[in-house]
């Protein structure tokens, strides 16, 4: 039985949503880590995005992107302050209601002491309507998953602990496999074989990366595969043009 190696393949998009990130205030540490997250269980992150918090730019990038990919992800804009609208704008990209869900308040009412679940705090259990809770095993106020959009904390632990419960949830694809070779050589040395090399492979991603120390340049080469055998084919073919070209 054959398979279609198009259908094996999951993707997803991702918006990160701040104007503190967009200013350089706050360093984001979320793509990094959802990228990695999401290679090692076989979903392919084909796109970021990064927005400020206007609800209309929200809307716009939710929506494009969950047109193109099989899933999407968001951080930031949950929380209890005026500017966290990003609840709204997700209600209103899907079309649907928005308010106090009972299932969040139960859940903030069981996290914080009594008098203590203020008007601010129970901003964070409005839910857009049909949407379903994504467990916060850190400080509790839940995120949410609607249709293919999975709404996350901008926090990187609270975002990581929302990861963890969302994975098994998840459609997993076919897993990118990688090699990488160090060349003692600089990149434009290189560039001829690797393009006769990425010719002769269709299936496979070859990707150069310079590199400069006390003034010498050389270079990492990256090999990218889903077919371990492409990948190892392809691998050999680096290193065999690596060691010609090095050779005296």
């Amino acid at each position: 039985m054959t398979t279609d190696p198009q259908r094996d393949i999951v993707t997803a998009g991702f918006v990160v949503i701040g104007d503190e990130i967009l200013s350089g205030r706050t360093k984001d540490k979320n793509i990094g880590y959802l990228a990695e997250f999401l290679t090692a269980i076989g979903i392919d992150l084909v796109e970021v995005r990064v927005v400020p918090d206007v609800e209309e730019r929200i809307v716009e990038a939710v929506r494009a992107l969950s047109e193109r990919c099989t899933y999407v992800f968001t951080s930031g804009g949950i929380g209890p302050t005026h500017d966290d609208i990003t609840a709204d704008a997700i209600a209103r990209a899907f079309g649907v209601g928005i308010d106090h869900d009972p299932r969040a308040v139960a859940i903030l009412r069981a996290f914080y002491p009594e008098g203590q679940l203020t008007e601010a705090r129970l901003r964070m259990a409005r839910i857009p309507h049909g949407a379903e809770l994504i467990e916060n095993a850190v400080s509790r106020a839940p995120g949410f998953r609607i249709g293919n959009v999975h709404v996350m904390a901008g926090v990187p632990a609270v975002m990581q602990a929302m990861l963890d419960a969302i994975a098994p949830t998840l459609k997993t694809g076919l897993k990118m496999h990688t090699a990488a070779i160090d060349a003692d050589l600089p990149e434009s040395r290189l560039a001829g074989a690797l393009r006769e090399i990425q010719d002769a492979h269709p299936g496979v991603m070859i990707g150069s990366y310079p590199r400069s120390n006390d003034g010498r340049f050389s270079t990492q080469v990256v090999v990218r595969a889903r077919d371990t055998a492409l990948l190892e084919t392809a691998e050999r073919a680096v290193r065999a043009a690596v060691d010609s070209l090095l050779a005296p």
